[in-house]
């Protein structure tokens, strides 16, 4: 018969592929999504860095180069140079006349205080200003400028210009004009280079840097009487320093920055007060060319020549406009009134916009980095602490239970109820019966068939009959998911104690015997076993075999003794069918359906203990697609458990005792410490590369070293080989960074409400009888 419908027209899609569909249209964006978080925090870090000096800081600074190519009239010229019309021309300061200037700041502490002294004896001075600092506190800068002084460029982040590259030359220029335009709404055309002094210490290599800038349209100012106030040599050396010789004007050097000042502002008064004594005048260094300007202009209508007092001239360069302004920076004489100074020039339109984008990065910078590293100090004392916790009361655990005369109560030896959920199990069903089959403890073994689109079902009864198992029963039904497999397999049980099992999953002969012996205790409500992964030769299984005896097994016989066990492992776990019953069975509210039953049982008064001698054997995913699936599964619907169950936070008796002991453990330590995890790595490497490699390295080694020391003592008291730990540096590195983006997925969804049924992972039925599995 030929199917004319199928040629027709299309399958409508099931409900289970509609399903499907829209959570891998999902997914992707919530993946693009966590990326682009881990990289907005990497790039804060990097910006927080450069403005610091921690990335691309260069801390070169060239001495006793030659300067044969530097004309000698710039070499002896005056401390103000200026390219204007292509010409090189030095401006000396007019006689009893003072350029107060200051360098490296602004600075929190000593800039204010510095402003104040120079607003109370109405003193104006030009700082030059280091573009980091300027982004870090614009609003001293704002003050700065509308106080009435006069800004200049020092750089971006303070390197000597003549190690770099004419890039990153016009960088650090066009960043700190940016970063002025953000704070003040200004621009500027004064220059003052990084570890430059007199004009006579220009030499061949920085030279073609003041050309440069020169045509661009800055004002290079030196420097030609130094208080030397940065060696700290007291107040009256540095007031005496300060002194130009015989009257003559000067262009002074304070910093108000860079360091402790202390001196500074205690001899900036007093040689304000001296100098003021001695018939000097304070002004900017735009004061000192207005001066030169008009006396040129004088001298031009009196003689009807261009020159002037106190300058001297060469011709270099190319070409230019005066006052041009670099990067296409508006040009101009002024702008906003008074308070701009004839070397500023108002930042408008684009260059204004882009300032305060640089701004606000650096303030979310200055903000975020410094939350992050306490944040990450909080995660490593709180991960630190676990490990502790976790050697302390798992060695405790071992101990107690281990014990000859450690006994549950009467040893139980009636039968119970196996529950077997399969879903497209087909690889795996018959190695699942096989091993039930060599159980040492009475059974029935129930297994529910939720609609599977495979052989399932008839694999299943025929495994059950080749093995002559008579206590087999296979149940179908339509596909509901896993929780209504269960609660279906739970009603159909014939005894009073149910283990539930993934169709995946293998049981070793004593396992199911060990997981029922603590129902003898009338106060256990439900049994935890020991999970185990089987496909641990490749890769991914050794990560997955690794996570699962330190991160699991480990951690469960820590909340075993804190009597807070948040989740019983779906692939081997016991309940009391009547204790399940009563809290209204599994519930598919969440994804995590093991997660939500096991604290329906704390809520319900029931003790959740853990058995490590009952072992069970998993096909773990086998590929990271898988593994993300899988992981991503968990994460949500951990996060829905606890959401379902918050009223256990101010309940009382057991239900309280996990609302307030092991949900913040798990909220911390499943939830918390993995998205801070990656960041930790992130500073680790960060730190490796741009601060201290050899301190930045031990310290990673050594938290390395206390997590190897966990894994191994987890690995001894689960006889685990060691070999296996080899693989632990390599997972830290990877591993944890896809953990991470399973987690920010999770959350993502979680706060868009997305929701996902019971996803089936591929499976190839690898594991096979617990005595073939890899040890």
């Amino acid at each position: 018969m030929t199917n004319t419908a199928s040629r027709g027209r299309r399958r409508a899609p099931t409900r289970i592929e509609r399903a499907a569909g829209r959570a891998a249209a999902l997914q992707k964006p919530r993946v693009i999504l966590a990326l682009l978080l881990l990289l907005a925090l990497t790039s804060v870090m990097l910006l927080d860095g450069y403005l610091r000096a921690e990335v691309g800081g260069d801390q070169r600074v060239r001495t006793g180069a030659a300067s044969g190519e530097v004309p000698d009239d710039v070499l002896d010229g005056g401390p103000i140079l200026t390219f204007r019309s292509g010409r090189a021309t030095t401006v000396s300061v007019p006689d009893r006349t003072i350029a107060l200037t200051f360098d490296d700041g602004p600075n929190p502490t000593w800039t204010p205080q510095v402003l104040r002294i120079l607003r109370e004896y109405d003193v104006p001075a030009t700082f030059f200003l280091v573009g980091s600092m300027v982004s870090r506190y614009p609003g001293i800068v704002e003050d700065m400028v509308q106080q009435g002084d006069e800004v200049g460029i020092h750089t971006f982040t303070h390197v000597d210009l003549s190690y770099q590259s004419p890039a990153r030359v016009r960088r650090e220029m066009t960043q700190t004009q940016l970063a002025l335009a953000g704070a003040a709404g200004i621009t500027t055309t004064l220059f003052r280079a990084p570890y430059s002094s007199e004009t006579d210490a220009i030499d061949d290599y920085s030279w073609p840097v003041y050309k440069e800038l020169g045509e661009d349209g800055y004002t290079s100012v030196f420097v030609d009487t130094d208080s030397d106030d940065w060696k700290r040599p007291g107040v009256s050396k540095i007031v005496k320093w300060a002194t130009p010789k015989a009257g003559k004007g000067a262009s002074v050097l304070f910093h108000d920055a860079g360091g402790e000042r202390s001196q500074t502002i205690e001899a900036l008064p007093k040689y304000i007060e001296k100098m003021k004594a001695a018939g000097y005048t304070f002004t900017t260094i735009s004061g000192v060319l207005q001066k030169q300007n008009a006396a040129a202009r004088g001298t031009t209508t009196a003689s009807g020549t261009t020159a002037a007092s106190g300058t001297t001239g060469t011709t270099g360069g190319s070409p230019g406009t005066p006052g041009e302004q670099p990067d296409g920076l508006p040009d101009g004489t002024g702008g906003t009134g008074d308070r701009l100074q004839a070397a500023h020039r108002e930042a408008t339109g684009v260059t204004l916009y882009e300032g305060k984008a640089l701004i606000a990065a650096v303030t979310l910078a200055e903000w975020t980095v410094p939350t992050l590293s306490v944040g990450l100090m909080i995660v490593g004392v709180a991960v630190m602490g676990r490990f502790g916790m976790m050697l302390l009361l798992a060695r405790r655990h071992h101990r107690r239970r281990n014990k000859r005369r450690f006994s549950w109560g009467p040893t139980i030896t009636r039968p119970v109820s196996v529950i077997v959920p399969a879903y497209n199990e087909k690889e795996c069903i018959a190695n699942t019966l096989e091993s039930l089959a060599k159980s040492t403890h009475p059974i029935e073994v129930i297994v529910v068939d939720d609609g599977s689109t495979d052989d399932t079902s008839e694999i299943a009864r025929a495994a059950a009959t080749s093995l002559g198992m008579t206590n087999v029963r296979v149940i179908r039904q339509e596909n509901a998911g896993k929780p209504a497999a269960l609660n279906n397999g739970v009603r159909s049980a014939s005894h009073d104690i149910v283990v539930m099992m993934d169709g995946d999953t293998v049981f070793e002969p004593e396992a199911v015997h060990h997981l029922v012996q603590p129902f003898a205790n009338p106060q256990v409500g439900a049994v935890a076993g020991n999970a185990k992964v089987g496909n641990r030769d490749t890769i991914i299984g050794a990560w997955q075999h690794i996570e699962y005896v330190m991160g699991f097994n480990l951690d469960r016989r820590m909340y075993d003794l804190l009597r807070c066990m948040p989740t019983i492992p779906g692939a081997i776990g016991a309940f009391r069918r009547d204790a399940v019953l009563e809290v209204g069975g599994m519930s598919d509210d969440t994804l995590a359906e093991d997660t939500d039953i096991t604290i329906a049982m704390h809520r319900a008064g029931r003790q959740v203990v853990y058995q490590e001698h009952a072992r069970a054997w998993t096909e773990a995913p086998g590929s990271l697609k898988q593994l993300w699936s899988q992981r991503y599964r968990w994460s949500y619907g951990t996060m829905q458990a606890l959401w379902k169950h918050r009223g256990s936070l101010t309940d009382k008796g057991p239900s309280g005792r996990f609302g307030r002991v092991g949900m913040p453990l798990v909220v911390l330590f499943q939830i918390v410490t993995p998205v801070f995890a990656p960041l930790i790595d992130v500073f680790t490497v960060y730190s490796m590369i741009f601060i201290d490699f050899r301190a930045s390295l031990l310290a990673w080694l050594a938290v390395l070293g206390v997590q190897l020391g966990c894994a191994a003592y987890a690995f001894r008291l689960d006889r685990e080989k060691y070999r296996y730990l080899l693989m632990m540096p390599l997972q830290q590195l990877a591993y944890r960074q896809m953990m991470y983006l399973v987690l920010i997925h999770s959350c993502i969804t979680a706060l868009t409400g997305g929701r996902l049924r019971w996803q089936k992972l591929k499976r190839t039925g690898e594991v096979g009888t617990p005595a073939g599995a890899s040890r």
